[in-house]
């Protein structure tokens, strides 16, 4: 196994890395940038408690759509209140609930919101009695208030958040490095050097929860691992990592991404990322076991696992001819599926960044992952992205 456990540079001074190569990744960089103060937080159990402490007050209710009544509050004028058969006190939506509601009966929540409460509370009445009837699935939590979080259809797998960071934390602990996974450290630009050994602050940290939902990304980036030399004989270093993010209000599916990344910038952009793997998992009737029997194991498994699949997949990668000349490498190229000019482009790209023609499959993949990052739409920058994954997992 390639870690460099021991390495001649002491973690402190952090590792040289080449973000030129493999793909970028936005997704957390994008999670940070939107996230206020009091969603962030700077250990797994902080988190935990807030998420957990919301789920001991809540319940579920499953209630006829036409048999909820909407009541203008005359003590808040901005806020609408709730009453269901059977209920004795009035249920205050959120905004996320509110919006599914009024999604319910087909109603524009953006242009009720903007009405003085007691019309809002006419047209969203009228609405649901003229709605076909469905039962829903009712979220409240009892803090004070009684407060509706979320309406779902009855069917709906509902996983909870404090369930996904409980998972998480059997390996991970607090996330803060008293296991080997930790919220990631900075990349410094001048000097293209990692350094792991950050503090966690509201700045750095990569642990949020919302009302809505949760996210988190940690890496293994106190123990390096070399898959191979750059060009110039240093060693190309990776660390393993892993996001994952849940609502159980219906925000969004619960998902798991692994991958291996060479740096992680101050925005949160995962830089020189390989080997990209998701599994989403919808909250349909049984989402719940799928999470238990798919998610969380394969999350552990991952934790726990050896990188050395990873490394011999580069290796042979590395090693693996399949070009002589330029007329094999647009042949290899054109056979999956590139344009002549894509192929052009990827040729050329290779000899200019890796300062030989490609020859293996790992310069090709190389080169695919470079293009893709010129690309400015998402989707055209995606669609090659793939088709490198596919061309380096051909080597397994």
């Amino acid at each position: 196994m390639n870690m460099i456990a021991n390495a001649p540079r002491p973690a402190s001074a952090g590792y040289k890395v080449d973000i030129s190569r493999g793909h970028n990744i936005s997704r957390v960089s994008s999670e940070w940038f939107k996230r206020p103060d009091d969603e962030r937080f700077l250990s797994l159990d902080s988190l935990y408690d807030r998420v957990r402490a919301r789920a001991e007050t809540a319940r579920t209710e499953i209630v006829e759509s036409r048999a909820i009544r909407v009541e203008a509050r005359t003590d808040t004028p901005d806020r609408l209140a709730l009453h269901v058969p059977g209920g004795r006190d009035p249920i205050m939506p959120t905004n996320w609930s509110f919006g599914q509601l009024c999604s319910l009966v087909g109603a524009p929540a953006s242009y009720l919101r903007d009405l003085p409460s007691p019309i809002a509370g006419i047209n969203l009445q009228h609405g649901l009695i003229q709605h076909r009837g469905e039962q829903v699935k009712m979220l409240q939590t009892h803090d004070g208030r009684t407060e509706l979080r979320a309406v779902t259809g009855p069917d709906y797998g509902r996983i909870w958040d404090h369930e996904l960071v409980e998972a998480i934390m059997r390996f991970a602990g607090t996330g803060t490095g008293d296991t080997r996974w930790k919220v990631p450290g900075l990349l410094n630009w001048s000097t293209m050097v990692y350094n792991p050994l950050v503090d966690i602050s509201l700045e750095t940290t990569t642990l949020y929860a919302s009302d809505r939902d949760v996210f988190i990304f940690l890496v293994d980036d106190l123990n390096p691992i070399e898959a191979g030399k750059l060009p110039n004989g240093d060693p190309d270093i990776y660390f393993r990592g892993f996001y994952a993010w849940n609502s159980e209000v219906g925000s969004t599916t619960l998902g798991v991404a692994t991958f291996f990344l060479r740096a992680v910038c101050m925005n949160r952009n995962i830089w020189g990322a390989e080997n990209f793997q998701e599994i989403k998992i919808r909250h349909s009737k049984f989402a719940a076991n799928r999470f238990a029997g798919e998610a969380a194991p394969a999350l552990t498994h991952f934790a726990d696992s050896s990188p050395r699949t990873f490394i011999d997949g580069i290796k042979t990668a590395r090693e693996r001819i399949v070009a002589r000349n330029d007329e094999d490498r647009e042949t290899f190229l054109r056979g999956r599926g590139f344009s002549k000019p894509e192929s052009a482009k990827i040729i050329a790209t290779v000899l200019a960044e890796e300062g030989h023609p490609a020859a293996s499959i790992y310069d090709f993949v190389q080169g695919i992952t470079a293009v893709a990052r010129s690309k400015t739409h998402q989707d055209s920058r995606l669609t090659l992205e793939g088709k490198a994954r596919t061309l380096l997992a051909s080597v397994h």
